[in-house]
């Protein structure tokens, strides 16, 4: 298989991770309509980022870190419903800005990537949903290190690709938002967010 099919691949592989429509999206939708396209954008590459990473775990075969990851699942995923409860809570109480700030550098850009990649990865599960779409297009279970790297980045620009899809179609709508509607979809996805984690924590038990 030559790099560049593999490549292509593994970028769409990046999309269909992506692109189901979960506490992520949801948070990232929410990010991008408050805060602007590039704050959206950002914290949708914090996902990529972490998909990134559970791919290269997949496709090296890293047997080691996906089996401590599945091992302690349960307090990974306590974590992440509790993290997720907290970001639900504060994405419902906040007010939007009275103006989309989509300039220069805002710290909100930084805790939406952080927020974003923690709450990705505190689904291990995705390691083994790679794996199972890695062994149906047949790019799995390789230790070269070229290999890895050509995944890893398919599945990085893939992801990346869907979560700037969403960026321009969220900021083209949030510019045509008042700062009521922008709060309204600050409360709702507050209520969305906490929902997923309410039933996040009961699927533990």
């Amino acid at each position: 298989m030559t790099a560049a099919i593999l490549f292509m691949k593994s970028l769409i592989i990046g999309v269909a991770i992506a692109a189901p429509v979960g506490p992520v999206g949801i948070l990232c939708i929410q990010r991008t309509l408050t805060y602007g396209r590039r704050t959206g954008f950002i914290s949708g590459l914090g996902a990529a980022t972490a998909d990134a990473l559970y791919g290269l775990i997949a496709v090296m075969g890293l047997t080691i870190v996906s089996g401590f990851l599945l091992s302690h699942q349960f307090w990974i995923q306590l974590w992440g419903g509790l993290f997720l409860f907290l970001l639900g809570w504060r994405t419902f109480s906040t007010p939007p800005s009275a103006t989309v700030t989509d300039g220069p550098y805002t710290t909100s850009r930084l805790k939406g990537f952080l927020s974003v990649f923690l709450l990705t990865l505190t689904n291990p599960m995705t390691v083994l949903a790679f794996i199972a779409i890695f062994g149906m297009f047949r790019v799995a279970g390789s230790e070269d290190i070229g290999t890895a790297l050509t995944v890893v980045f398919g599945v990085f620009f893939g992801s990346a690709i869907w979560w700037g899809f969403l960026a321009l179609i969220g900021g083209w709508i949030s510019s045509r938002m008042g700062k009521s509607s922008l709060s309204m979809i600050n409360r709702l996805a507050g209520i969305i967010l906490t929902i997923f984690s309410v039933l996040f924590l009961i699927d533990l038990l």
